[in-house]
């Protein structure tokens, strides 16, 4: 007689928090909401800017992105939800959770496949009507888009190498100069301004192969292997 248990297959949350684990929910229309009335702050959430390589979870590798995303922050130095309260494995906004999280059936994916890519919140939906600030966002931008950096980042591998390593170190300067002086003269919390202009460059050229070093505001290109943004 055969002692091999057969094992059910999952039909709902076992509140195992793996999926918590794995990175926080972006954002969509439905939940801004979230943000304006404060049950999610603006200093818990970060922007993937649009053009910057993101890893998309449906099709499991890195695409540039066509808008924001913005989600939730991870804890510390990991992905787990900023939310999660890790000792009980407990949500801290359940009741007030993002589409995505109370889409996501980890047993049945069809119906956060079908909204992934949809209706995505961007920080123009949040802060337009914000005179001074949005037009510093939109400056920031133009100045350092994704667009621009990855033709600094390909001219590297050419003829014009040279020229493609000073625009690149340029535009990297101004990009951290800008959230020093947002923090300095605008007061704003520096928590926030991975959410406000996206993450640095410092830390997302990563995924474009270079580690960035800075000594007394000089920076330097190192290449690296590029690593999951």
């Amino acid at each position: 007689m055969s002692t091999h248990k057969s094992v059910l297959p999952t039909t709902e949350c076992i509140r195992c928090g793996t999926c918590c684990q794995k990175g926080g929910p972006s954002f969509h229309l439905e939940d801004k909401a979230l943000v304006e009335k404060g049950v999610i702050l603006a200093k818990h959430l970060y922007t993937i800017r649009a053009g910057e390589l993101s890893y998309d979870n449906i099709q499991r590798h890195l695409i540039p992105a066509t808008t924001d995303i913005i989600k939730i922050k991870g804890q510390k130095d990991s992905w787990t939800c900023f939310f999660l309260n890790i000792k009980k494995n407990r949500c801290r906004i359940y009741d007030h959770r993002p589409l995505e999280c109370r889409a996501l059936k980890c047993w049945d994916t069809r119906e956060i496949e079908k909204i992934y890519a949809t209706n995505r919140l961007t920080r123009q939906d949040l802060l337009s009507g914000i005179e001074g600030l949005w037009d510093l966002i939109k400056d920031h931008q133009t100045r350092c888009s994704y667009e621009q950096l990855k033709r600094f980042v390909d001219a590297l591998k050419g003829t014009e190498k040279d020229a493609a390593l000073q625009g690149l170190l340029k535009i990297i300067a101004y990009d951290s100069e800008m959230r020093k002086l947002a923090v300095q003269k605008g007061s704003l919390d520096p928590e926030m301004t991975d959410f406000l202009f996206g993450r640095p460059f410092t830390e997302t050229l990563k995924g474009y192969g270079f580690k960035v070093h800075n000594k007394e505001g000089t920076y330097r290109l190192v290449p690296v292997k590029a690593t999951k943004p």
